[in-house]
């Protein structure tokens, strides 16, 4: 792609599309989970899905030309994403030539390379996967009861979570829960982090959400207590003071 508004890698000439997806590695191998808050404004969701499903490089005029945006305003956002970590970027010349008269190289986008599981509301299937698994060798080792392992891994996991401190609210919000303050002394948990499960296997996955929970208060010293209190819609745990 020629002309004044093309884009420049001030650093080497790359020939070839088959370069187009060489990464700009970040120096953090992992960024802040919440960077896919990103994906929950409309323009960034629908350059991401369009790149993520062409399964190679893409350049801007291209994404432009797909999602119906301007040129800049889809450079802003691809731009971001990669800053996020959603998006990998690299320069090539889409001619496919080198030398003189090959034409400028041309930034292009790609998904990153690292997993990322995108899913909105939040859903913490790991964090489940981890706690269910630690509860069977558990009760395996031990010859305990199903439930009752579950129960001490969920605390586990719960006191690793809230290890680093913060406030209630916060740690809430990065496990998922989307809390909700309903007035003096009740917090609402709008969401189930382990909704699928929950669907399923609603005894164990309640049991294993209000066990996480307590933990998570025990360990953050919050004057609060949290109780079973299931409804549809919503996580099966409310959270209250006093």
């Amino acid at each position: 792609m020629s002309g004044p508004d093309a884009d420049r890698d001030p650093g080497a000439d790359r020939g070839g599309a088959e370069q187009a997806a060489t990464v700009e590695e970040d120096a953090e191998a992992e960024r802040d989970p919440g960077a896919l808050a990103a994906l929950g404004e409309p323009a960034r969701r629908a350059l991401y899905a369009f790149i993520a499903a062409q399964g190679r490089a893409v350049s801007r005029d291209e994404a432009a030309d797909a999602t119906g945006m301007k040129r800049a305003t889809a450079a802003f956002h691809l731009d971001r994403l990669v800053e996020d970590g959603l998006l990998d970027a690299g320069f090539a010349r889409l001619s496919g030539r080198t030398g003189p008269g090959a034409g400028r190289t041309a930034k292009l986008y790609s998904r990153a390379r690292r997993p990322i599981d995108v899913s909105l509301p939040p859903r913490r299937y790991a964090l489940a996967g981890e706690i269910l698994a630690s509860a069977v060798e558990e009760a395996q080792r031990r010859a305990v009861p199903v439930g009752e392992a579950v129960s001490r891994a969920a605390e586990r996991a719960g006191r690793q979570v809230a290890a680093g401190g913060g406030d209630l609210t916060g740690v809430l919000a990065g496990l998922g829960y989307e809390p909700r303050d309903l007035g003096p002394g009740e917090t609402q948990l709008a969401n189930c982090p382990f909704h699928e499960l929950v669907v399923r296997h609603r005894e164990l996955v309640c049991t294993l959400n209000l066990h996480l929970l307590r933990a998570v208060l025990a360990e953050l010293g919050a004057p609060a207590r949290a109780r079973l209190d299931p409804a549809d819609g919503r996580c099966c745990v409310t959270i209250t003071t006093g």
